[in-house]
């Protein structure tokens, strides 16, 4: 399905090494997607040099920018399994909870784990209902999204669940320095502090951003809103 060595290969630039059984695991986890995405759209990217760069690889960047060691750890809008299928199958010791509003595609990841024998909860829910909930909030060593919407509007969503002394690490593309400036009001708000903005480029995915930031005090009790007030009224 893929090119194993390439996948080795690229992960190595990024500080990442894959043993040969979990360079197996990540071709597994490719045929299944593409599988699967025959029926469902689960993600526009199916060639396999694409999925190793696009989806793989961009994934496993977190650990270079680093996850400690049995973190725990919440992918917000995770859709087919990004990036926290890839983190766990390339480091099983973190502890990884999934949520979506899309439950056939976390049906999709739920088949995921249970065929690669992976150990991970998978929640259908939405995000500020999450994130109200006393055992989900400010809970999690670190909080993850990709590609689900502008940063002040994710963060929103996001650094409820992280603890104190946690981490929010948001992944964008090449606009993220722009975005930034937009939510350095609402990241401040949420109780958050941006430590840096770690680059990529990733074979074909051209620069990818990894925004850095630090829980430093509670987030205040009235936030994540509703999702209509969020939008409407971005902070």
């Amino acid at each position: 399905m893929i090119d194993k060595k390439l996948l080795s290969d690229v992960v190595s630039q990024i500080n990442v090494t894959l043993s040969p059984d979990v360079l197996d695991n990540f071709d597994r986890f490719a045929y299944l997607l593409t599988e699967t995405n025959k029926t469902l759209n689960l993600t526009a990217i199916t060639e396999p040099k694409e999925i190793v760069t696009k989806h793989f690889a961009d994934s496993l960047t977190l650990l270079d920018v680093g996850i400690p060691e049995n973190a725990k750890v919440i992918d917000v809008g995770t859709g087919g399994g990004f990036p926290a299928l890839p983190l766990l199958i390339a480091r099983n010791d973190i502890d990884i909870t999934m949520i979506d509003g899309a439950n056939k595609k976390l049906n999709f990841v739920r088949s995921v784990c249970e065929d690669l024998k992976l150990d991970a909860e998978v929640i259908h829910c939405r995000a500020e209902e999450l994130g109200k909930d006393k055992d989900y909030r400010e809970q999690y060593d670190v909080a993850t999204a990709r590609a689900v919407s502008a940063l002040n509007v994710i963060a929103e969503y996001c650094l409820p669940f992280v603890k104190v002394g946690g981490t929010f690490l948001a992944m964008k593309s090449a606009k993220a320095e722009e975005e930034l400036d937009a939510a350095k009001k609402a990241i401040k708000l949420l109780g958050g502090e941006v430590v840096k903005v770690c680059k990529y480029d990733i074979a074909d995915c051209g620069e990818r951003n990894i925004i850095v930031i630090k829980k430093i005090s509670q987030t205040p009790s009235k936030y994540p809103r509703a999702s209509a007030k969020i939008a409407k009224q971005p902070l």
